[in-house]
């Protein structure tokens, strides 16, 4: 079978949406090297993440012609090239899918991340919504099938944009196999000087802004009996401004260290030094941090409301977004129990396994299949 990938996020994305294509990618190549898996990109960027695509010999990359226009190629002409390749599936790996693929007699595929956009319209720029939501109706009514990265981003599709459920078929992400790779002392030492880290720390992972409720954590140490630093790890946002706004007004600046700059090879071992890990985000389309911390055997307290119960599984901890009282009473019943953490612990590595690459790889081949042989 010849499957290809908008794979434009694959190679001009260092984070989020990029790191789902390269694993998405490596991992179906990895598990079903008899397809053939063509990956078209408007323009290529020097990334070292995606240096592995030259290891696969199933693996092959295709560009437009000319070096004008590559946003209407990838919007439209690339349809002619999935023609000229003979490729039997075309999967949007993220919100998207070229016009003209409906009646092109090619099968297709559009993974769906989340709604955010219209669940919290707030978060985004008006034009922006705009562009978001057109893009995701017309790959949705394009695509054979929908992909959803969680049951909750499917109920979404669902309520907001009336999509048959029927239509949509859950299949969640993995994570990158590094953070399932002990760590050694030595590594641990040296990367904890190399970004001037606490001895112990409660570790939070992601982009400083408003939807991820650093705030919440910051209130909770307001409350809680423990000393614990906390280590935060992402891009800063204006909002960082009210977080530390909030920490100097209430003498707890020494409480909270931000570290905007980690390299990917490292956060492997900064999630492994911890000993605790929050994310008390208000809404996400799975939350990847979480699982990120589960693999490296952290315990893990996160937010309700959204799809974090399913990234995290019901033996970890959950609190309401809102709940400043209630995130520093787990983080002291955890921190305060050696047991339990070591239940969290062991609990959280045993779910994790159903987000391994080779489950993940066999629900998604099954779509392919499936629509190919409707």
């Amino acid at each position: 079978m010849k499957i290809g990938y908008d794979a434009k996020r694959a190679f001009l994305n260092n984070t989020g949406l990029g790191n789902f294509s390269r694993w998405l990618i490596k991992t179906t190549a990895e598990h079903y090297p008899q397809n053939t898996y063509l990956l078209y990109t408007p323009k290529l960027k020097p990334n070292k993440w995606r240096n592995f695509f030259s290891g696969f010999a199933n693996i092959k990359t295709i560009t437009p012609a000319s070096k004008y226009l590559t946003a209407l190629w990838r919007s439209r002409g690339v349809v002619n090239d999935l023609k000229r390749d003979g490729v039997d599936i075309y999967h949007g790996l993220s919100y998207e899918l070229p016009m003209g693929i409906a009646n092109s007699g090619i099968k297709s595929v559009v993974t769906i991340h989340d709604l955010i956009f219209l669940r919290f319209p707030k978060y985004y720029k008006f034009i922006d919504r705009l562009i978001y939501t057109s893009k995701t109706k017309r790959a949705c009514k394009a695509a054979d099938k929908i992909i959803a990265i969680s049951e909750k981003t499917k109920q979404d599709l669902v309520e907001f944009l009336n999509i048959s459920a029927d239509k949509i078929d859950v299949i969640y992400q993995g994570c990158a196999p590094e953070f399932g790779i002990l760590q050694t002392d030595e590594k641990k030492t040296s990367v904890k000087q190399k970004y001037a880290l606490p001895d112990s720390y409660i570790l939070s992972v992601g982009t400083i802004e408003e939807r991820k409720n650093l705030l919440l954590l910051a209130k909770a140490l307001l409350h809680s009996k423990t000393n614990m630093p906390v280590v935060v790890v992402g891009k800063a946002t204006p909002y960082l401004d009210e977080v530390k706004a909030f920490l100097a007004a209430n003498n707890l600046t020494d409480r909270m260290h931000f570290r905007h700059d980690v390299v990917f090879d490292d956060l492997p071992v900064i999630y492994q030094s911890a000993t605790l890990f929050v994310y008390p985000s208000r809404y996400e389309g799975f939350g990847i941090p979480i699982l990120e911390a589960l693999v490296s055997g952290v315990p893990v307290i996160a937010a309700t409301g959204s799809c974090l119960e399913e990234a995290g599984g019901e033996h970890s901890r959950y609190i309401a977004p809102e709940d400043a009282e209630g995130l520093a009473k787990q983080i002291d019943e955890v921190l305060g129990n050696d047991t339990l953490q070591q239940q969290m612990i062991a609990e959280g590595l045993n779910y994790a396994q159903r987000f391994e690459g080779r489950n993940l790889a066999a629900q998604l081949m099954n779509v392919y299949q499936q629509i190919t042989h409707a």
